[in-house]
C-alpha cells in the first residue's frame, strides 16, 4: 500500500494522469517495465471494487480496465468504470454486445464509454461494431428531406426509399452500391431544386426549370439525373449533356510553388495540413487515401508508402518524407494506439480514422481544397506521361480519358511533326 501511495503521489507531482504516461516514465527513469494491468491496479481500485460487488464478474473486466487506464486519465477512467458498473448491476444481459448497445447515448455522439467498449470488444472478437455511422447517415438524409417544402416532400421521400432499396439490391448482388455521400448529394440537389423554383408539385416541373437550375451551378450538372424520377415526364426531353471532360479549376505554377514552400518551410503549419497537401500536390493522393493511411502502410527503409488501392507502393521524395516524419511525431505526441497517421483528439482513444468533416477542413488555412490540388497533379501527369501509367495511381482508363479530353497531340501540330507533311492539327481525344 505504501508503494502504491508513493507512486500515485509521484505521478501527481509530475502531472502524469494517464497509465501510458506512467509506463513511459517508469521505463525512462527507473528502467522498470510494468504491464497495463499493473498500471491499472496502481492508479485506481475502482475496477477491483466493482469486481468485488459483482456476483459473476465478466472475465474481460480487468483487461478492459487496463485498456482504459492506458488511454484515459484517472478521473475519466474511473467515471467510465462507474457507468459500466451501473450497466453490469442492472437486471439485463451482461453480454458484451448487449452492454455495448445499452451504453450508447442518443444523438450524434454515442459517448466515450460506448466508443471504448466498441473498440475493445471488436478487437477481442467479443462483439460486432455498432451501426453508429448508419444512424448518422440516416439523420443527415432526414434533415435534407425535412428541408423540402411540405407539398414536395412525399416525392423526395419516395425517391430516398428508392435509392436505399437500390443500394441494398446492389449489396446483395455484389455490385457497387451508392455511398452515403452520393445519396446525400442527390437529396441536397432535390432540396435546392424544390426551394429555388417555387413549384407546388413535381408534375409542374418542366425543362426550363431544370435547365435554369443546372445553369446556377456547374457542380449540379454532374448530378443532373438524380431527381428525374420525382418529376413529370415532361423533363425527360431535357438534352443530356455529354461528357465534356475535366472542367475543374487547377493551380498555377506560382500557386504550387507557394504551397510547396508553405508546407515544407513554415513550422506553424499544422502537420495534417502539410501531409494532406504534399501527398496531393506531389503524388496525386486523394483525401480518402490519406485518411486511411496507417503506420503498417509505411516502409521507412524503402522510403515508400502504400496509398489506398494503388497496385504499387509510392516512393517518397525528401520533402514528402520530412512532412510525413513531422506528422508521425505529432501522432506520437498524442500518445495514442490508433494506427492511422492522421489521428485526432476524437479518434486517439479508438482505432477509427478521422471523420470526413475533419478532412474537409484540414486545408482551409491554405485556401485551396484537396480535390483541386490533386486534380492539378493528375492533369499534369496524364498529359505528360503515357495515360496507361495512370494505373499506378489507382485510376481506371475512363478516368484518364476525362483528363485527356480536348488535348492536342504535339506531334500533330503544324511544324512539330515533319514526317506528316504539315497536316492540320487533330484531336487525339475529344470530349
Amino acid at each position: 500500500m505504501k508503494i502504491r501511495w508513493r507512486l500515485r503521489m509521484a505521478a501527481a507531482q509530475r502531472q502524469v494522469w494517464a497509465g501510458s504516461q506512467l509506463q513511459r516514465l517508469l521505463a525512462e527513469r527507473a528502467g522498470l517495465q510494468i504491464s497495463s494491468a499493473s498500471v491499472s491496479a496502481l492508479f485506481f481500485v475502482r475496477a477491483e471494487n466493482l469486481i468485488a460487488e459483482l456476483a459473476e464478474p465478466p472475465d474481460w473486466l480487468r483487461d478492459f480496465a487496463a485498456d482504459l487506464a492506458a488511454k484515459y486519465c484517472v478521473s475519466r477512467a474511473c467515471m467510465m468504470i462507474t457507468f459500466l458498473g451501473r450497466l453490469l448491476l442492472d437486471e439485463q444481459s451482461n453480454h458484451p454486445q448487449a452492454l455495448l448497445e445499452r451504453s450508447r447515448r442518443s444523438g450524434r455522439s454515442m459517448g466515450s464509454l460506448a466508443r471504448a467498449l466498441e473498440t475493445f470488444s471488436t478487437s477481442h472478437g467479443m462483439a460486432m461494431a455498432t451501426d453508429q455511422a448508419e444512424r448518422l447517415a440516416a439523420g443527415r438524409r432526414q434533415c435534407r428531406i425535412d428541408a423540402v417544402p411540405e407539398t414536395l416532400r412525399p416525392g423526395v421521400d419516395a425517391f430516398t426509399n428508392f435509392m436505399m432499396r437500390s443500394r441494398e439490391r446492389a449489396r446483395r448482388a455484389g455490385t457497387r452500391p451508392r455511398s452515403d455521400a452520393t445519396v446525400e448529394t442527390a437529396l441536397a440537389i432535390m432540396r435546392d431544386l424544390a426551394g429555388e423554383r417555387g413549384k407546388q408539385d413535381w408534375a409542374l416541373t418542366d425543362v426550363h426549370d431544370v435547365e435554369a437550375f443546372l445553369a446556377g451551378s456547374p457542380a449540379r450538372q454532374r448530378h443532373e439525373n438524380v431527381g428525374w424520377s420525382c418529376s413529370d415526364s415532361s423533363s425527360a426531353s431535357l438534352a443530356r449533356r455529354g461528357s465534356s471532360g475535366f472542367t475543374g479549376a487547377t493551380l498555377t505554377l506560382d500557386q504550387q510553388r507557394v504551397l510547396f514552400r508553405r508546407w515544407t518551410t513554415e513550422p506553424t503549419v499544422h502537420p495534417h495540413e502539410a501531409l494532406l497537401g504534399m501527398l496531393a500536390l506531389l503524388h496525386g493522393a486523394s483525401s480518402r487515401e490519406v485518411k486511411m493511411l496507417q503506420s503498417d502502410d509505411l516502409a521507412p527503409q524503402a522510403r515508400t508508402v502504400r496509398l489506398g488501392d494503388r497496385p504499387h507502393p509510392v516512393s517518397l521524395n525528401p520533402a514528402s518524407r520530412a512532412v510525413l516524419e513531422r506528422c508521425l511525431a505529432h501522432r506520437d505526441a498524442q500518445r495514442t494506439d490508433n494506427p492511422h497517421v492522421m489521428g485526432t483528439r476524437q479518434t486517439k482513444s479508438g482505432r477509427r480514422p478521422g471523420s470526413i468533416a475533419y478532412l474537409s477542413h484540414v486545408l482551409d488555412a491554405c485556401g485551396f481544397p484537396s480535390r483541386m490540388i490533386r486534380c492539378t497533379r493528375l492533369l499534369d501527369l496524364v498529359n505528360t506521361m503515357d495515360p496507361k501509367l495512370a494505373a499506378a495511381f489507382g485510376m481506371d482508363p475512363e478516368a484518364t480519358v476525362i483528363y485527356l479530353a480536348n488535348r492536342v497531340d504535339p506531334g500533330r501540330l503544324p511544324g512539330r511533326n515533319h514526317g506528316d507533311g504539315g497536316r492540320p492539327a487533330g484531336l487525339v481525344f475529344s470530349g
